[in-house]
């Protein structure tokens, strides 16, 4: 296994195991093949174990199975604070009371604002006074490193990595969203600041496997050196120093040890000028189902209303791309979860945005398809149910 450095002289293995979704018997979770994985992993040198208070079962199974196999002090935990639950100063401890209960443990390594959208939702916490709960739990040594997980833009992502003293952070990166959501620039921003960057959807919740157009497939099947492209997918964040960790949601032992193989040979700057070019191809057959040709550069931002254009644009495309849920999905966090809203329905169609687009798209005829797509009665009850969350 390699490791990197997290800045503060600790090293973590760069591929993470991802406890979103453990094997499943049936309808229920298969504890038995969970602990095995877990446990073939530890042996094989993963050292960063990623979870949240929201993924159902997830932090007991964790949590039950590192206690009973005596392995804790092996392995960092990364858990997430809901802050989205969170109503008064008194809200922090009870979550991280009972997160400590379910991981049997007496600290988190790794302590993440779970999908920190903007500044605005950090310093409303700040106000409640997540400030000092987290003083509290460093000094105890019950927080170790603290962070936050982002969905979103790139150039909220920077102001969110200005507003505090962060120790490590978690975007959604991978070679389709290089210029999308944090991207490369949000990357390049946190590594400017020596924060370690844990990466997740590197392979977009699989679909950059299962769900590659032909274009895309035949693009891989022309390299000299064959691959799958799940290994492609990783090697294109490894090659990346800046990279920290790479979660993997691995639920099969042999997706469990593949992972291992490779994160076992890769090294940063292994790419080669013909990887760059096979990524293009891959990504340009992806692109074939697009339908708005936005590259995120974000020239048309910000709108005076208040539109998260590019973001809207990404999430509209997901939803042609991969597949409508997810893309309607992650709309919902990208324009309501945050307490001034960025949703297309904002847009008065001064136009002022299109001036600046160097792709000549017409932004407002596209920002009117992308809210008949999205903002339906589902978005608006959705919408209801966390303007009260964010109050």
């Amino acid at each position: 296994m390699n490791y990197r450095d997290n800045n503060q002289g600790e090293k973590l293995s760069i591929l993470g195991f991802g406890c979103m979704r453990f094997p499943k018997k049936g309808n229920s979770m298969d504890m038995p093949e969970t602990e095995r994985e877990i446990l073939h992993a530890i042996e094989k040198g993963v050292n960063y174990f990623d979870t949240a208070y929201i993924y159902p079962g997830s932090e007991e199974a964790l949590g039950t199975i590192l206690e009973k196999n005596h392995c804790r002090d092996q392995v960092n935990i990364a858990t997430k604070l809901p802050h989205y639950l969170v109503k008064t100063g008194a809200d922090f401890e009870k979550y991280f009371r009972e997160e400590l209960k379910r991981l049997k443990t007496d600290h988190i390594d790794y302590y993440l604002m779970h999908m920190l959208p903007d500044v605005n939702v950090w310093n409303h916490l700040i106000e409640i006074g997540v400030l000092d709960f987290i003083h509290e739990k460093k000094e105890k040594g019950q927080i170790r490193h603290i962070g936050f997980s982002y969905h979103g833009n790139t150039d909220t992502f920077i102001e969110l990595l200005n507003a505090y003293p962060w120790e490590f952070c978690q975007i959604q990166y991978n070679y389709l969203d290089e210029h999308s959501q944090a991207g490369r620039r949000g990357l390049q921003a946190a590594a400017e600041k020596h924060i370690p960057v844990i990466i997740m959807e590197p392979l977009r919740g699989g679909r950059l496997v299962t769900a590659l157009p032909k274009a895309a497939r035949d693009a891989f099947g022309e390299t000299a050196i064959k691959r799958s492209p799940a290994e492609w997918a990783f090697r294109w964040l490894w090659n990346q120093p800046e990279v920290t960790v790479v979660l993997s949601g691995m639920n099969s032992m042999e997706m469990l040890e593949e992972n291992i193989r490779i994160a076992s040979k890769v090294q940063a700057g292994q790419q080669t000028e013909q990887d760059a070019h096979m990524y293009q191809k891959v990504i340009a057959g992806i692109n074939e189902k697009t339908k708005v040709p936005c590259t995120g550069c974000a020239y048309c931002m910000p709108c005076p209303f208040g539109v998260d254009i590019p973001g809207s644009f990404r999430c509209y495309n997901v939803s042609y791309t991969d597949n409508y849920s997810n893309g309607f999905r992650e709309y919902l966090m990208c324009t309501l979860m945050r307490n001034k809203r960025s949703n297309a329905s904002l847009c008065r169609e001064c136009g002022a945005c299109e001036k600046h687009c160097p792709q000549s798209i017409q932004i407002r005829r596209e920002l009117k398809n992308v809210r008949k797509r999205f903002e339906n009665p589902i978005f608006k009850i959705a919408g209801i149910f966390i303007k009260r969350i964010y109050k």
